[in-house]
Parts: C-alpha cells; sequence; structure tokens
C-alpha cells in the first residue's frame, strides 16, 4: 500500500485535514482521481477556512552569496518613469525598438506607480509590443465588448439557476415527504424579478447599447455557442480543451450508419449533462467567489487612493448590483473592492470553466484591480496572467508537480549538498513551497513587494513571447536570459538563502515548517531577484 503521505497529494490533504481536524471538519477530500468536483456545500465550507489552509504551507529564506548583478545588494532604485515610457515610442504611439529597452527597464527596475496601469497591458499580452495606438484603441473597444457578452452570460446563469431552484421548490410543496434544508430559505419568483432587476442594472451601468439585449432566463448561462466562440478567439484552445477530445469525435464519424441515431442520442445526453454540470459548478463558483471577496484584506488601500475615497452610498449600490451579502461590518472601500472582485472572477469562471473558480485566484486578482480602475481592462490583464498561472489551479495538480519539480531541480543542479539533506527530511519533493507557487509569493510578500517581482516575472514572460532571446540583452554574462519560470528561481533562490540553518539546525520537517512560518514578511524582495538572476545565468542552460 502507498504511504498517502509519500504523494503530493497525500500532503496536500494532510495539511487540509490538520485543518478540517482543527475546526470540526471529517473525512478527506478528493480530486479526479479519487472523485469528482466537491460537491457545493462542501466546497463552501471548506473554502471559508482555505485561508487557514495555505498557511499549512511556509517560505524559507535567508541569505547565501553568489554572482553580482545589475539587481545585486539594493532595494528597488530608479524605476521605469513616465518620462522614459513616453519616450520609448513613435509618434505613431508604437514602441521603436519593439520593446526591447522598455522590458531590459521593467525586469531590472520595476514600474513607477504612476504608469502601472499603462504598461501592465503590454507586459500581460493584452496589447502587442508592435501596436500602434490605433491598434490598441481597436483593441479595448473588442476586449469591453467581449467583457460584456461574457458579463451578460454571467447573469443569464445566475437567473436561470434561481429559476430551477423556484421550480424544485414547487415540486417539495407538492411532495410532503421533502423538506429544504434547515435554515434555507425558499427561493420565490420575487428572487427572480429581484435578481433581473439588480443584473439588468449592472449590465445598464457596463454599456448601454448592450443593456437594450434582454436577458435570457430560460437559458442556461453556459449552453451559448458566443461563449465558445469568445474562448476560441482569446485563448489557446490546447489550454482549454481536453486531450481526448479529437478521439472521441473520430470515433462519432467512424460509427456504422446503423448507430448513428443512437450515438447521437448519446451524445446530446453527455452535452446536456456536462451542462447541468457546468451551471452546477457556476453556482458553486458564485458563492465561493463572495465568500473569498467579503474577506479580502486592506493592504491595497495606500496605492489606490481613489478607490480607497469611495462613498459608502457608491459602494452599497455596488455589492446589491453583484449579490454581496452580510457586509455591514466592512468599511466602504472595502466592500467596493469586494464588489470589483466579484464579477471579474465570475466572468473569468464562464470564460475558462475548465478551471472556474479555485480559492486564491482573488489574491493574484486584488493587485490587478487595485492599479486598473476598468473591470474589463482589468479582466484581460487577469486573463494574461492566468494563461500560465491557470496551471496552479488544476484539480489533478499536475501543474503544481511540474513547479515543485523544477523548483527540487534547481536546488539539486546548484546545492546538492543540501537537496541530499532535504531528501534524508523526506523533503525533496519542495512540497514546503507549495503555497508560493500557487498564489505567487502574494501571502509572502507586502503588495508592493508582490507587485514588484510580479512585473520582473511579467516582463520576463513578455521577453519570450515577443521572442528576445539572450542576444537582446548583450554578450555580457551580467544579463540573464528571459525565462517563463522565473518565479520558481526565485522560490529556489529563497530555499538556498536559507540552507545554512536547514543544514546545521533542521532534523525533521516539521522543523523546516515551524521556523520557516515565522519567516513570512520578512523578505528582500530585490534580493530575492538577484539571486534569482544569478540562478537563471548558471543554470538556465541544465534547467530548461
Amino acid at each position: 500500500m502507498v504511504d498517502p503521505g509519500s504523494t503530493l497529494a497525500g500532503r496536500s490533504m494532510w495539511a487540509w485535514g490538520q485543518l478540517l481536524a482543527q475546526v470540526g471538519g471529517h473525512g478527506w477530500i478528493w480530486g479526479p482521481n479519487g472523485g469528482g468536483r466537491w460537491h457545493t456545500g462542501v466546497a463552501v465550507g471548506v473554502t471559508a477556512i482555505a485561508g487557514l489552509a495555505l498557511a499549512a504551507t511556509i517560505l524559507i529564506s535567508a541569505q547565501r552569496g553568489g554572482l553580482k548583478s545589475p539587481w545585486s545588494g539594493r532595494k528597488k532604485k530608479n524605476p521605469l518613469t513616465k518620462q522614459e515610457w513616453q519616450s520609448f515610442f513613435t509618434p505613431e504611439g508604437k514602441l521603436a525598438d519593439g520593446g526591447t529597452r522598455f522590458l531590459k527597464k521593467a525586469r531590472s527596475n520595476g514600474v513607477d506607480m504612476e504608469i502601472r496601469a499603462e504598461v501592465w497591458p503590454f507586459l500581460l499580452g493584452v496589447y502587442d509590443l508592435q501596436s500602434s495606438e490605433d491598434d490598441r484603441n481597436d483593441v479595448r473597444k473588442t476586449n469591453r465588448e467581449d467583457y460584456l457578452l461574457l458579463r451578460k452570460k454571467c447573469l443569464e446563469a445566475s437567473v436561470f439557476k434561481i429559476k430551477e431552484e423556484v421550480s424544485e421548490g414547487s415540486q417539495i410543496e407538492n411532495e410532503p415527504n421533502q423538506v429544504t434544508a434547515e435554515g434555507e430559505e425558499p427561493v420565490t419568483s420575487e428572487d427572480i424579478a429581484t435578481t433581473t432587476s439588480s443584473l439588468s442594472s449592472e449590465i445598464t451601468n457596463l454599456d448601454p447599447v448592450t443593456s437594450e439585449l434582454p436577458i435570457d432566463s430560460n437559458a442556461s448561462g453556459n449552453n451559448n455557442s458566443n461563449q465558445e466562440m469568445l474562448v476560441e478567439s482569446k485563448e489557446d484552445k490546447s489550454d482549454l480543451t481536453h486531450a481526448d477530445s479529437s478521439d472521441s469525435e473520430s470515433s462519432i464519424d467512424q460509427a456504422p450508419k446503423g448507430v448513428e441515431s443512437q450515438v447521437d442520442n448519446t451524445a446530446e445526453k453527455e452535452k446536456a449533462a456536462r451542462s447541468r454540470k457546468t451551471d452546477e459548478d457556476f453556482a458553486t463558483w458564485q458563492r465561493i467567489i463572495r465568500l473569498d471577496a467579503l474577506r479580502a484584506n486592506a493592504e491595497w488601500v495606500p496605492f489606490s487612493p481613489t478607490q480607497a475615497a469611495v462613498s459608502e452610498e457608491t459602494a452599497v449600490k455596488m455589492a446589491d448590483t453583484v449579490g454581496l451579502q452580510d457586509y455591514d461590518h466592512l468599511e466602504p472601500y472595502r466592500i467596493y473592492h469586494a464588489s470589483r472582485l466579484v464579477p471579474i472572477l465570475e466572468a473569468y469562471a464562464m470564460y475558462d470553466p475548465e478551471i472556474g473558480y479555485c480559492q486564491g485566484m482573488s489574491d493574484l486578482l486584488a493587485p490587478i484591480i487595485t492599479v486598473i480602475e476598468e473591470d474589463y481592462e482589468a479582466f484581460w490583464c487577469f486573463v494574461g496572467f492566468m494563461k500560465k498561472a491557470r496551471h496552479n489551479f488544476r484539480l489533478d495538480e499536475v501543474g503544481i508537480r511540474r513547479q515543485l519539480n523544477l523548483v527540487a531541480k534547481i536546488i539539486k543542479c546548484k546545492d546538492q549538498h543540501l537537496f541530499r539533506h532535504l531528501e534524508k527530511l523526506q523533503a525533496e519533493d519542495c512540497f514546503f513551497v507549495y503555497r508560493m507557487v500557487v498564489v505567487m509569493f502574494r501571502r509572502e510578500l507586502t503588495f508592493e513587494q508582490t507587485v514588484s517581482l510580479w512585473e520582473v516575472m511579467w516582463a520576463d514572460q513578455a521577453a519570450r513571447r515577443a521572442g528576445l532571446g539572450g542576444s537582446a540583452w548583450g554578450p555580457i554574462k551580467l544579463d540573464a536570459p528571459p525565462t517563463d519560470d522565473l518565479l520558481l528561481y526565485a522560490i529556489a533562490a529563497s530555499v538556498l538563502q536559507k540552507r545554512k540553518v536547514i543544514l546545521e539546525s533542521y532534523s525533521s520537517m516539521d522543523e523546516i515548517i515551524r521556523e520557516c512560518n515565522s519567516m513570512t514578511g520578512r523578505l528582500d524582495v530585490w534580493k530575492l531577484l538577484d539571486d534569482a538572476h544569478d540562478l537563471v545565468v548558471t543554470l538556465h542552460d541544465r534547467i530548461e
């Protein structure tokens, strides 16, 4: 029998199990290999303590020697300024050198807070580095329309779900042996009218033209070709579809004529079942999104004075529009922040139903909506971010496993002595950096530190997308080539910084966990980036 603690899934569930036991939870919750998606009630309950669950994993950091580099031994200095940013553009609004100088500056010094809203769409692939101002105006127009369509589908799904609950409630009234769950209020036709009214209000606020289109409360929000076309045009379908879909299609094409009708009927039933399952998932995601939105902290406030100064009237109106409840204990700016998180996260769940919504995504979105005040622009920046980050939220944990393996490989290549010690502690899978991988240092760093690290990481990824290899950064060794995995090099660097104490003081995984839990919030992000780039310089040929 395989020891559950010897696998990544086993260790993940051990962490969850410890926390569930502390709050009175029971049993295990497994992904696809051990069952389907979580039951709605279980998912909501577990998500309510998910913030605590992530605390079961830890950060390791301190100091280490290494090569000197442009990032060495300093705090953030001379970020990309507005004047520099504007100087990079031609009269037509194009980046004069295809973005090379811009990306070099962003990689080494970050971006001034004043221009982040302008710069981030370039870093996240919303705008092409070769685009003109006219091109970007067209992109903005299209992106706004596409976001509104996604929101409309979310609203239709909400009304559809309420109507289903009303229908089920009517059946229960006619069946005296069935009762509603304790504490649940029956859904009525008045709920439909209220919801439709508030949803129509949201659409009107978003776009007067779109508001003229009626909300179809009879159609499931996930059975419309508009959404499929939208996803196809915006995302690489190879990332969003199951690998065996082509096989199933070809098998239908080759079916004997005598069974064509039976195959068609079966396919329709399977499609309907998948649609119902997706509708159930979306309803679950909506509930979890609202729970997470209300729990969002206020660390962002100093970085967005305009949003922080929102009036109570405006905040409450937005909260009612997106269906937030139980927010009376929150300040207006936190209500407003939560009310912005909800529609964007719902739209993403509709956009990428394979991933949907998972706890932790709100942590990734919060800095984006702090910097970018238009919801549709923030949404597409989030989509750009999630093109890579989405793999952190797969139920099969394939993406997480790949990243943990890469962190382990970096440590092994750089410091075999340390890696052998981790093996003795049964920590060679680097599970102790699980949280850092999932939410990309968001829990370990301050708001400003997080944004600084992400900007450098995004600049590396943008350089890779643009095909700017090592030659674009000059021949000297100090210029690390761009990589898609800078975050993982940074995580490995944080472990290597702590090598001495790990080697000399720790003889068990529990000791590492206790020590590293106390390190949260004590990182120097620019030292971390310095060490990460050192690792890229010395190891990228062996790692990637």
